[in-house]
């Protein structure tokens, strides 16, 4: 099977950008051509089978709305490659919705890994950190989400978006969560795919003294300021535990003033952004793998990495993190934007060692069962065979 899998930015990158080319690797190793296409935003090196041009500078808003390089270059590896089937994952911060056209008459998956088909930017957020329940439109620029400047474009965006959904054979979702959504908006997803994460068949040894680890871009919905108000709770109850923050973003120099002002000390060690072989190493000795996200994560793959690492898994209870750990089970669920509970929920790990390894052992099983990405690519072929065998129906664009 030919199969080109659509996606903004080039490997490596974060989460989302490993899990596409982990998908695309798994693919040829099972003897699939699978291909991946991308732009060069911020690209220093890349593994992409395909380029068009990109860019994370101020001309990214007008690019997000009408990219012709994408257009022209997808227009030439369709008809070289000639695919039996395309995956178009995150799509609308760079390549832009000019690319739908080209795939009427191609087999064509949506895999939706957060709300940007919905949400302008993407979390279904609003600036004071509650969940959006509104659809895009004025309300955008009222709540000020978005600046007019950039409101102007990218309200454009979404209703060629809309225009051209029907391109889709298929919408599938990364988790349940993000499909209900969807569908409360209009977008017809009728199935979801989690991903997967890299096997890892025997648990890690844990360190002598309890680690806490964050793996993350540090922004503010990812709740890291949250996380550093709970450790300094955990500390002043276990001397000994250390507190280790892998990433980086705009949060980054607030994030260590705070960690100064809380007396944290050497206890919190913020690396920058480590390779996946490095997060791997330094992870991999976690009591527990803290995700304290404040606004409704799809799924992770932090969260998943720290489940097959057979660590604690303390996550907040909103997005899709409820669908893979079971409160008190396979980790611990908390309210999002809490520092008690979460620190509450940290310290039942790290002052046991014992229970710590207990849960650690149940969501490491988990993660065998269900979380790898050879289960994930098995779904994945699995819907690939589905849309193949649907008759090729020319799409039709939905009026504006």
């Amino acid at each position: 099977m030919k199969v080109l899998l659509l996606h903004d930015n080039p490997p490596p990158g974060g989460g989302a950008e490993k899990q596409f080319l982990g998908l695309r690797n798994e693919l040829r190793k099972r003897g699939h051509d699978a291909r991946l296409f991308t732009s060069t935003a911020g690209k220093q090196t890349s593994v992409s089978d395909y380029e068009c041009f990109g860019t994370i500078s101020s001309f990214r808003t007008l690019l997000q709305t009408y990219n012709p390089w994408a257009y022209r270059s997808l227009k030439k590896v369709l008809g070289d490659f000639r695919p039996d089937v395309v995956q178009a994952n995150i799509y609308l911060t760079q390549l832009s919705p000019s690319i739908l056209r080209l795939l009427q008459n191609i087999p064509t998956i949506y895999y939706a890994v957060w709300y940007r088909t919905i949400c302008p930017i993407g979390t279904k957020m609003l600036p004071d950190f509650s969940t959006c329940f509104y659809p895009a439109g004025r309300i955008c620029l009222r709540t000020g989400c978005l600046p007019l400047r950039d409101w102007i474009p990218l309200m454009h965006q979404m209703k060629m978006q809309r225009r051209w959904q029907g391109v889709f054979d298929l919408v599938v979702a990364v988790s349940e969560a993000v499909r209900v959504r969807l569908v409360a908006e209009g977008v017809p997803a009728t199935d979801v795919n989690w991903p997967g994460v890299a096997i890892q068949e025997k648990a890690p040894e844990k360190s002598r003294d309890p680690l806490i680890v964050f793996g993350g871009r540090l922004v503010k919905e990812k709740g890291c300021d949250v996380l550093l108000q709970a450790f300094a709770i955990v500390k002043r109850q276990i001397a000994k535990a250390q507190l280790l923050i892998a990433g980086d973003g705009l949060e980054r120099e607030r994030l260590q003033q705070m960690a100064q002002e809380l007396h944290l000390g050497s206890s919190a060690t913020f690396s920058g952004k480590l390779s996946p072989e490095e997060v791997q190493q330094r992870f991999a000795p976690a009591w527990v793998q803290a995700v304290p996200s404040v606004w409704p994560e799809p799924l992770p793959i932090a969260a998943m990495e720290g489940m097959m690492n057979a660590s604690v898994v303390v996550a907040s209870k909103i997005g899709g993190l409820p669908e893979i750990i079971t409160d008190g089970i396979t980790g611990f669920l908390v309210e999002p934007g809490n520092p008690q509970a979460l620190a509450q929920a940290m310290l039942k790990a790290v002052s046991n060692r014992e229970f710590a390894q207990q849960i650690g052992s149940t969501a490491h099983r988990f993660a065998l069962n269900h979380l790898t990405e050879e289960k994930s690519v098995d779904r994945f072929i699995a819907l690939y065979e589905r849309v193949l065998q649907k008759p090729n129906q020319i799409a039709t664009p939905s009026p504006l």
